[in-house]
């Protein structure tokens, strides 16, 4: 996408300047939505973004810029500013680029090179939404979408490395609206990978409104929520939300090296039950916050962050490495070329364990089975947070009586991996959004059901 001379003409010259490190990043973003609602078409958009992002690096210090313009120039002028306050006689010398092609690991076939497939989308979305409201006449509407993207990245950076790689997401989404002419209740379902609209072959229509018209009649007819402190038990995929948004930024070394992280001094000592272990992985095919290579040129890995409760490792940029001593784990992540990267989760997720669903239930006298989760708030230097329940039931004397509404989870990250005590088989993942300093990445959350021994809960009852 940019010339290599221009690229080697730049690099140097950044290094001239006194740069420690420099480096181009080159991104073409193609994107195409589709949005329904109820038996309607809503929207059908398309866009082309294009953009150079320019990183010096002096100790660690980090300057940044970006612009839309190729040539040589500009591409200096914006070096130029950057490095006015910092110039010093060159201490680096830049290394040749060696071009180097990653293995891919996330095939995709029907990508939006080779068709959009608008009215493929169209049918799957429209046949959700048939799907929903016949499952009852209290399904007021639905809204969907489905997202499609294909990212191609070239860098370039003074260590010598020149690099690209070609990324295809895809996501379908239904929700579902309840109404009894008093209330109105929502329910959800959404599929999606790191892949092309082939996706389709293996994901139902018929499925995805029938579970988010299921959700929403089981809301609509929920009982408010008791609250006070009880034991709750998580449902798989989502129900990982918690563990990423409460611990997962905990253990980002953009929040260890500033020691903005309770877990800052923690390795290598027991923060969670011995019950729990906890991996980061950019490799597995396909997943949605799957990659090749990261966003600062380096291999994607397994990471394991916590092996039978012990902390184990973070994840670290090139930036995070070099504030923290620990190694480099493939997880510089940004946004789009808008962003500097920094260290971000990918896959990340509780490993399952042997616990079955009805022993769970059946150990608790008075709780909550929380078997899918929603949106919610967390601090991020503590790990304090507050997430809603999107399907909730209560349990009494190991059984399930009745829907719950209005429930919330309020606890710290570091507080729930030490109370949890049993961990199911049936584990899954879910796809979702994070965002962070680098901007919002696509990840994946997981985990089997697993039950938390003592947690606060929010009601109205």
């Amino acid at each position: 996408m940019l010339d290599s001379r221009i690229s080697d003409s730049v690099v140097d010259y950044a290094i001239s300047l006194g740069a420690d490190f420099a480096e181009l990043f080159i991104e073409r973003n193609q994107v195409s939505t589709v949005a329904t609602l109820s038996n309607e078409v809503q929207a059908v958009r398309s866009g082309i973004d294009f953009g150079i992002g320019i990183r010096l690096v002096y100790g660690f210090k980090v300057l940044y810029g970006y612009t839309n313009k190729t040539n040589e120039q500009e591409l200096k002028r914006i070096i130029t500013e950057l490095a006015t306050k910092d110039l010093r006689d060159p201490i680096t010398q830049k290394v040749n680029f060696d071009y180097r092609q990653p293995t891919d690991h996330h095939p995709a076939v029907e990508t939006l090179t080779v068709d959009a497939g608008i009215e493929s989308k169209i049918a799957y979305l429209l046949a959700a939404d048939q799907s929903a409201r016949a499952a009852s006449n209290m399904i007021s509407q639905t809204s969907g979408s489905c997202l499609q993207r294909e990212q191609h990245i070239e860098l370039f950076n003074s260590e010598g490395l020149h690099t690209e790689d070609t990324r295809n997401y895809i996501r379908a989404s239904l929700t579902a609206y309840a109404s009894d002419g008093g209330e109105q209740a929502t329910g959800s379902w959404n599929d999606g990978g790191l892949r092309g609209w082939e996706i389709k072959d293996d994901i139902n229509a018929e499925k995805t409104g029938e579970e988010a018209a299921r959700q929403a009649l089981v809301n609509l007819s929920a009982k408010a929520c008791p609250s006070g402190r009880m034991p709750v038990v998580l449902g798989n995929g989502f129900g990982g939300v918690i563990f990423h948004e409460a611990c997962g930024h905990l253990l980002e070394t953009t929040a260890v090296a500033k020691k903005a992280s309770v877990f800052h001094d923690q390795m290598g000592e027991m923060i969670a039950s011995p019950v729990v272990s906890a991996v980061d992985d950019g490799t597995m095919s396909n997943e949605w916050g799957s990659i090749n290579i990261d966003d600062e040129g380096l291999e994607t890995q397994r990471t394991q962050l916590i092996k039978d409760g012990k902390l184990t490792n973070f994840l670290a940029d090139r930036i995070g490495a070099a504030q923290t001593g620990y190694e480099r784990t493939g997880s510089g992540r940004r946004q789009s070329y808008h962003f500097a990267p920094a260290s971000r989760m990918r896959n990340t997720f509780i490993e399952p364990g042997d616990a079955e669903l009805d022993d769970m239930i059946s150990s608790i006298d008075k709780g909550i089975y929380a078997p899918h989760m929603g949106g919610g708030s967390v601090q991020p230097g503590t790990g304090e947070f507050n997430f809603a329940v999107q399907e909730g039931y209560y349990v009494e004397n190991g059984k399930i009586q009745h829907p719950v509404k209005a429930a919330t989870l309020i606890s710290t990250g570091p507080a729930v991996l030490k109370e949890i005590s049993m961990i199911g088989k049936d584990f899954s993942l879910a796809c979702g959004m994070c965002g962070s300093v680098s901007g919002a990445v696509p990840t994946t959350v997981g985990q089997a059901t697993l039950k938390v021994d003592d947690i606060l809960v929010g009601g109205n009852a």
